[in-house]
């Protein structure tokens, strides 16, 4: 199954994106698919031909400031959380997608998940992987770096960069072919660099996590919670206590997976989602 790569004018933002479409009309609402930094929407490369060949239609952008998306100066596109949300917002309405399924994975699912708290009505099913959603959720200090004075500065301007995060959040080498792609909006640009330094130092984790975690105490639509239990940032036991306080969430552990599940053995995922997708609702 095929990946289209798109591009999208929203306003002043321009958004890069790559989808995957059925044969036949999907009977099933559009799955949208967001990154983790610092990767962009080629990690979900294995897991938009395998929705798509199961009936879905599926989207993943690449956030304002990643791969190919533009990369505004900070007096342009303020790199908050409410910024992404309101951001996000405006590209499923140009795309005119009202009804959704989201996958959220790693550190930036929060503006995934914000998004889905503020437009509930939308959402059909949510899938979390690997993101921070209770309150004991910290930054790790490797990615924590990246947002400080001088050290970022630094830090966000080096490529490899893209190589120890990946490969440090899961034990796992990919490819070098895979990590040409991942690196390659940094040796374009100094602007990937400096817009990752602007996300993660307004990424204030704490109280993110902490309305995450309230705000889906009281939702009522299916979400499936699946985690690579070898990740050394966020334990699974963060999880497994989202998951006890709220009623419709279901949690599936895949062994010898790190922080970046799709990454690292995307057959599994594929395999949990589909399941979950697929499911009839009620």
């Amino acid at each position: 199954m095929a990946i289209k790569e798109q591009v999208l004018e929203v306003g002043a933002l321009q958004w890069f994106y790559r989808e995957a479409e059925p044969v036949n009309p999907p009977d099933k609402p559009v799955v949208l698919l967001l990154h983790d930094l610092p990767a962009q929407s080629y990690s979900w490369r294995h897991v938009l031909p395998a929705l798509a060949e199961q009936g879905l239609r599926a989207i993943a952008p690449d956030w304002i400031g990643f791969g190919a998306s533009v990369k505004p100066d900070r007096r342009e596109f303020a790199y908050t959380p409410d910024a992404y949300v309101t951001a996000l917002a405006a590209f499923l309405q140009e795309l005119e997608i009202d009804h959704l399924s989201i996958v959220v994975q790693g550190f930036l699912g929060v503006f995934g998940l914000q998004y889905a708290l503020r437009h509930a009505a939308q959402i059909e099913r949510l899938v979390i992987l690997n993101a921070p959603i209770t309150s004991a959720a910290q930054l790790p200090w490797k990615i924590k770096q990246f947002g400080l004075p001088l050290i970022g500065d630094m830090l966000t301007q080096d490529p490899l960069l893209v190589d120890r995060t990946l490969e440090g959040g899961g034990g796992y080498r990919v490819e070098d072919a895979d990590l040409d792609v991942f690196r390659r909006p940094f040796l374009k640009s100094s602007a990937a660099g400096r817009s990752l330094l602007a996300v993660v130092k307004q990424l204030t984790l704490p109280p993110l996590a902490t309305e995450i975690q309230a705000g889906f105490s009281q939702w009522e639509k299916p979400i499936l919670v699946g985690w690579g239990v070898r990740d050394p940032w966020l334990s699974v036991a963060i999880a497994e206590e989202f998951v006890t306080g709220v009623p419709q969430a279901e949690l599936v552990k895949f062994e010898e997976v790190g922080h970046y599940p799709q990454e690292d053995w995307h057959e599994k995922v594929n395999g949990a989602l589909l399941t979950f997708l697929r499911r009839q609702v009620g």
